[in-house]
């Protein structure tokens, strides 16, 4: 099913005027990310703000992008929290949705477990859940990092089988020579698509696909094709584009992007806000567009974006 799920886009939640989530334009935003490059979807991670949803609004959203991406690609939906009790109960609930292929369960934030707990807390998750799990190390977000040799450790329990790492390049390699050969190694970091690959992990958890996912899979395309001088040059220009996008929180400026292009997205839920306009033309600028390139609807040549 991962087999060539090497571009796995962490996918906005849209939200409509009412501050409800948009389905009609999650669904237009997904058909468009599968003709620009995406093998695959993480739904409800930090990009699509899972945090800031109710329960019942993440049940709906997993339920209803099931149904939308409808077998295509795999799906790995958002299921962690600091809480294990709350994570194993929710993980069992997801994992019951048709369509949903995997549980993304990121490293307990705010507790700050020791390597000895993390096992406990990943190890009783897995035990229940009905679907594969992937680790989520975050040290960035969570304030504590899972080490590499814990990874590896839990990277031999049967039902966890993927790590998304936000680390360095050195770690990812780590991981890819330490762990079995079927557990997926992903890095997190969307500058590491093409070093990462090359060295051999499964593919990139990426926010830029959104942006530059027709880019990313001429990169990859390239790489797998032996052409690694265009893949280079391709990964060399984007690398600024990329970390561009996390200029400001996230997601906002990857959702000022999108809502440029005509996707309709929305805004953030808070604390995060949407960007002002200093912050549009700073992104703008960033992005190599026009200063006021953010703030045109629809007008996708301005924005230098490749459209389906």
């Amino acid at each position: 099913m991962f087999k060539n799920a090497d571009i796995l886009t962490a996918i906005v939640t849209p939200f409509n005027d009412q501050n409800r989530i948009d389905f009609d334009a999650l669904e237009t935003l997904t058909n468009h990310l599968l003709k620009t490059g995406s093998h695959g979807f993480i739904i409800g991670g930090t990009t699509g703000e899972t945090p800031n949803l109710t329960h019942d609004e993440k049940i709906e959203l997993y339920t209803r992008f099931a149904k939308i991406v409808a077998g295509r690609v795999p799906v790995i939906a958002g299921t962690g929290s600091n809480n294990t009790l709350q994570t194993t109960e929710f993980t069992k609930e997801v994992g019951q949705i048709s369509g949903i292929d995997m549980a993304l369960v990121v490293v307990p934030y705010y507790n700050k477990p020791n390597q000895r707990g993390m096992v406990a807390h990943f190890t009783t998750v897995a035990d229940a859940s009905p679907i594969p799990v992937a680790i989520y190390n975050i040290p960035g977000r969570t304030g504590v990092t899972m080490a590499n040799d814990t990874v590896v450790k839990l990277a031999q329990h049967p039902n966890i089988q993927a790590v998304k790492q936000c680390t360095s390049l050195e770690d990812l390699a780590y991981l890819v020579q330490n762990t079995p050969d079927d557990f997926m190694v992903y890095t997190g970091e969307d500058a590491q698509a093409l070093p990462g690959i090359a060295i051999g992990a499964q593919g990139v958890v990426s926010v830029a696909a959104h942006v530059y996912g027709h880019d990313m899979r001429q990169m990859l395309d390239a790489f797998y094709a032996g052409n690694t001088a265009l893949a280079g040059e391709l990964q060399r220009k984007l690398i600024p584009k990329m970390q561009a996008l996390f200029l400001y929180p996230s997601p906002s400026p990857v959702k000022a992007v999108l809502n440029a292009q005509g996707y309709h997205v929305g805004g953030c839920q808070l604390p995060i806000l949407p960007l002002n306009n200093a912050e549009r033309v700073t992104l703008a600028r960033a992005l190599d567009l026009k200063d006021d390139a953010l703030e045109s609807k629809g007008d996708l040549a301005e924005l230098g974006v490749k459209h389906d």
